[in-house]
């Protein structure tokens, strides 16, 4: 019996949800490769340098993967805008499988670190291809209810990432921490190609080999200053004020560049929109307290609270937990809605309000306590880690995703990065005055190495000494969140200027506003036909 009228489309719409569920499947996996493999590998490092040696090169085996990832982010982005997005994902998760094998046979740290800038080259395509695809299959208004899946996945990571690394580490062999990728890749890379079909795009315009080369050249200083600054060289030392002065002649000189090239790697006209920038600024904001954050709270729960290496891996659930549940309830509400001017504010809020509440613990706070404090955290974050997104994504054209969705990931990298650099700076003085101030000029000596002593040594310690470096961390951990929630405050302020703009594919209230600065064209764009996946 043929169908009715009425419910051939309900059929069609379930058919539709389907397809773009298969394709979640094989996104999601590559979103896990990209947010799990420095938890794993950080687990290993201890076990790797016991044997490749090079002890001294060690920062370098997470820089370099750092360095490429930030670097190639816009540019894989903006490639994906011009060539397609399917064939450059592909490409990126290859590249990503070619620099895990070659790193897991590496046979000596130089050869891991050259190796692991492979595989920061094809993690820089990994995160940014996710979110464009998601961005080109699925309408802003309709992305809210898969926010959920994403946050889960950065929780799966966080939590998992430290235990799946010390287990495979100690049954399987350091080498593993980086096979691992391979099969979860290649189940990833076959399910992209078999379910995920986007219209094919040929352009004849070329590639802004220069822009790419100065923004390359910009963001490498700036990540350089923010690693070594305060640890491998002094902040006012020739390196460090060279890698600044580096920084900001390659980015004006990018500015100035980008302003007449035909195809700008990254068009400046997007910041033109308000929306697109204000978010921009958030999520830099954003990142620099979560990233400061997920550093410093390990350290005071395994130093403070006497818990181990993987325990405080778990200790952190309060956050993750309460991230993920906001993070769906604010997706299912911006769906059914088209609302999300209040989340932003709320959640930058929440962000403040929960790293105040982290500066307050002292040596006698309880797991519970912190555990209440970090779920507030973490709620702040569940209301602006995909909302930023999305409103980043509808606030530009549909042939501009992939810069959107790169630039919003890349300013929230480096957020991260400069987060940690300056949190590691505060943490570290502060924790060297308490020590010094306690024991004189022997308790600056102890502190000395950057405010940190292995927590397995502290019971190894007299008792005037380990009280002095209890304190200290106390004190370095209350600095650090202090200045944190001022910083989330800046991005307070910033969430009320955000304008509330119709998300494209709401219905008919969207055909008649669409997004600010940009052209209405809900039928001329892949979420018409994209969206209904072929599979």
């Amino acid at each position: 019996m043929a169908n009715s009228p009425a419910t051939a489309p309900e059929t069609a719409a379930e058919s539709k949800q389907r397809s773009v569920r298969v394709v979640l499947v094989g996104l999601m996996i590559t979103m896990l490769l990209a947010m799990l493999d420095n938890m794993i590998v950080g687990t290993a490092m201890p076990t790797i340098v016991g044997e490749l040696g090079g002890l001294n090169h060690l920062s370098w085996v997470v820089t370099a993967y750092t360095l490429a990832a930030a670097a190639s982010t816009p540019i894989w982005g903006k490639l994906g805008d011009l060539y397609g997005r399917k064939g450059i994902f592909l490409t990126s998760i290859v590249i990503f499988l070619i620099g895990s094998a070659l790193s897991g046979l590496s046979g000596s740290m130089d050869q891991l670190i050259a190796f692991r800038a492979v595989q920061g080259l094809g993690a820089g395509g990994l995160m940014v291809g996710v979110l464009a695809i998601i961005g080109d299959l699925i309408p802003p208004r309709e992305r809210g209810k898969y926010q959920g899946m994403m946050a889960g996945i950065m929780a799966i990571a966080m939590i998992g990432g430290p235990l799946v690394g010390g287990t495979i580490t100690d049954h399987l062999g350091w080498r593993w921490s980086f096979y691992i990728n391979l099969p979860l890749g290649a189940f990833a890379l076959f399910m992209v190609w078999a379910t995920l079909h986007l219209p094919r795009k040929r352009t004849q315009a070329r590639i802004d080999y220069l822009g790419a080369g100065l923004l390359t050249v910009g963001i490498t200083s700036l990540v350089l200053v923010t690693t070594w600054g305060g640890n491998e060289y002094d902040w006012a030392s020739a390196q460090i004020l060279g890698l600044i002065a580096l920084a900001v002649v390659s980015l004006a000189v990018f500015l100035v560049v980008e302003r007449a090239a035909a195809e700008p790697v990254l068009p400046l006209g997007i910041f033109a929109n308000r929306n697109f920038t204000l978010v921009t600024v958030i999520g830099f904001l954003t990142g620099f307290v979560m990233y400061g954050a997920v550093t410093f709270l390990p350290l005071y729960q395994q130093t403070i609270q006497d818990a181990s290496a993987t325990n405080s891996g778990l200790l952190l659930l309060p956050m993750l937990l309460s991230m993920l549940v906001v993070s769906l309830v604010a997706g299912r509400v911006t769906t059914q809605t088209g609302k999300y001017k209040a989340f932003p504010i709320v959640g930058t809020a929440l962000l403040s309000l929960g790293a105040l509440l982290l500066s307050q613990m002292d040596t006698g706070t309880t797991r519970v306590t912190s555990g209440l404090f970090m779920a507030v955290l973490g709620a702040g974050m569940g209301f602006l880690m995909q909302i930023t997104m999305l409103v980043a994504q509808n606030s530009v054209e549909m042939k501009d995703m992939g810069v959107a969705s790169s630039t919003s990931t890349l300013f929230r990298t480096i957020g991260g990065s400069f987060g940690v650099a300056l949190s590691g700076a505060i943490f570290a003085n502060r924790v060297g005055d308490i020590m010094t101030s306690r024991l004189g000029g022997k308790g600056g000596e102890i502190a000395s190495g950057g405010g940190q002593i292995d927590p397995s040594r502290l019971g190894k310690l007299p008792a005037a000494v380990r009280d002095a470096y209890l304190h200290g961390v106390a004190g370095g951990t209350h600095s650090v969140f202090l200045w944190t929630a001022l910083v989330g405050l800046l991005g307070f302020a910033a969430s009320w200027f955000v304008t509330e703009v119709p998300l494209r594919g709401a219905g008919p209230q969207a055909k008649e506003a669409g997004p600010e600065g940009v052209e209405d064209a809900v039928g001329d764009t892949p979420f018409k036909d994209a969206a209904a996946v072929e599979v």
